[in-house]
C-alpha cells in the first residue's frame, strides 16, 4: 500500500487544479508547467476545461448543476490518473467552491491554484470576444458577468497574472510542487541521476 500514487522514480503523483476566470491565464501558466514537468520527465496528463467539455462532458450545459457535474466528471478522472503516479494538470474555471471542495475531498494529493487576475483585465486579454458579448447579452450565464466566481478560501497557491509574467507564474507552481514534495528540485533530480547512470 505504501507505493500507492508513487512514480517509478519514487515521485507521488498529484492533481494541480487551476481555477480562475476565462483569460485569467489557467491555460497559459499551465502548458509551461506541463514542459518544464516533461522535461523533468514526469508522467503527466492535462484535462483542460474546453477539451473536456467536449470529450468527456459533452451535452451538458452551463447550469450551476452542469458546471459542478462537469467538475465532479474531471476530478473523478484525475483521481485514478493520481492515484497510478501521474501527475495530473487540471485548468478549469470551475466557478464554485462546493464542487471544488468536493474534488479535494476525494483526491488526497491535491494542489489548488487560484488564477487571480481582475474580471477588467481577463476582458482585455479575450482574443475570442466572449466577454463582449456576455455584456451585450448574447451569451447568457457567463462566469463573473452574468454568473458568479466564488474565490477559493485557502488555496495553496495564488497567481497574481496581472503583475506577473507566465513564466514568473509557473516557476512558483513548481516551487510549491517541489515545497510539497511532488517534484525533485533540479540539482537533486541531476545527482539521482548522474548516481544511476555510474
Amino acid at each position: 500500500m505504501e507505493n500507492i500514487g508513487r512514480h517509478d522514480s519514487g515521485e507521488r503523483g498529484f492533481t494541480l487544479w487551476f481555477t480562475g476566470l476565462s483569460g485569467a491565464g489557467k491555460t497559459t501558466v499551465a502548458e509551461i508547467v506541463e514542459r518544464e514537468l516533461r522535461e523533468r520527465e514526469r508522467r503527466v496528463e492535462v484535462l483542460d476545461g474546453d477539451i473536456v467539455r467536449t470529450n468527456l462532458s459533452k451535452g451538458l450545459g452551463f447550469s450551476r448543476e452542469d458546471r459542478n457535474v462537469n467538475v465532479l466528471r474531471i476530478g473523478f478522472v484525475a483521481n485514478l490518473l493520481t492515484r497510478n503516479g501521474v501527475g495530473v494538470i487540471v485548468s478549469a474555471i470551475s466557478p464554485f467552491k462546493e464542487a471544488r471542495d468536493q474534488v479535494r475531498r476525494r483526491i488526497v494529493d491535491f494542489v489548488e491554484v487560484f488564477v487571480d487576475a481582475p474580471l477588467e483585465v481577463c476582458a482585455e486579454r479575450d482574443v475570442k470576444g466572449l466577454y463582449a458579448k456576455a455584456y451585450s447579452g448574447e451569451i447568457a450565464q457567463f462566469t463573473g458577468v452574468s454568473d458568479p466566481y466564488e474565490a477559493p478560501n485557502a488555496p495553496d497557491l495564488v497567481l497574481k497574472t496581472a503583475e506577473e509574467s507566465p513564466e514568473e507564474s509557473a516557476r512558483k507552481v513548481i516551487e510549491k510542487l517541489e515545497y510539497f514534495g511532488y517534484l525533485w528540485p533540479r540539482e537533486v533530480q541531476d545527482t539521482e541521476y548522474n548516481w544511476s547512470s555510474r
